[in-house]
């Protein structure tokens, strides 16, 4: 990594990925990328049992934090809200004592189902992904961390290969783009 680029932390989550392809394509595209740390909630804690401290100390390493995921009932997988929960303690993440994460970046990296013209407000959704995001958005900024703009893949069922293939180049260039601060 470059001496003044940045540290990136993926908080991975899907509870079923061998049937992604989408998932798989973005997680084989940013692998090797110099500053970028993986992690997978779900191979880490198949039985929610989420380490704390662990989990605070990989954030403190880190200057962008991607919470990466599939878009499920709009919200994220119940590890990704388990992992909030157990590590965002207030004193440590918020509060009048919690600095912790000040200062950092956070973004979403998510896979939707659906068309992005679905998700708009007069779509079948009825709201558009940022508003969706919103809870997220916001307990980034309680924590007093910069909400970037999501990186979002939609029609992901069905998807051609070539669509695949694309998206997990885009993803990349982004993240790289990141890294290079």
């Amino acid at each position: 990594m470059v001496a003044d680029g940045k540290r990136i932390l993926i908080l991975f989550a899907h509870p079923a990925l061998e049937n992604s392809r989408v998932n798989r394509a973005l997680v084989g595209a940013i692998q090797r990328i110099d500053g970028v740390t993986f992690h997978d909630l779900y191979e880490a804690y198949p039985d929610f049992d989420v380490d704390v401290e662990r989990e605070q100390a990989l954030l403190v390493q880190h200057d962008i934090i991607i919470l990466q995921h599939p878009f499920f009932w709009y919200s994220t997988p119940a590890l990704i809200k388990q992992w909030e929960d157990l590590v965002l303690q207030h004193g440590w993440a918020y509060g009048s004592h919690g600095t912790a994460l000040y200062g950092k970046k956070m973004m979403s990296a998510i896979t939707a189902g659906g068309s992005e013209d679905a998700y708009q407000k007069d779509g079948f959704h009825g709201h558009t992904i940022d508003e969706l995001l919103l809870p997220i958005k916001k307990t980034a900024n309680l924590c007093g961390m910069e909400y970037l703009p999501p990186f979002v893949v939609y029609e992901t069922l069905g998807m051609e290969q070539a669509r695949v293939a694309d998206s997990a180049s885009r993803y990349r260039d982004r993240l790289v783009e990141l890294a290079k601060g």
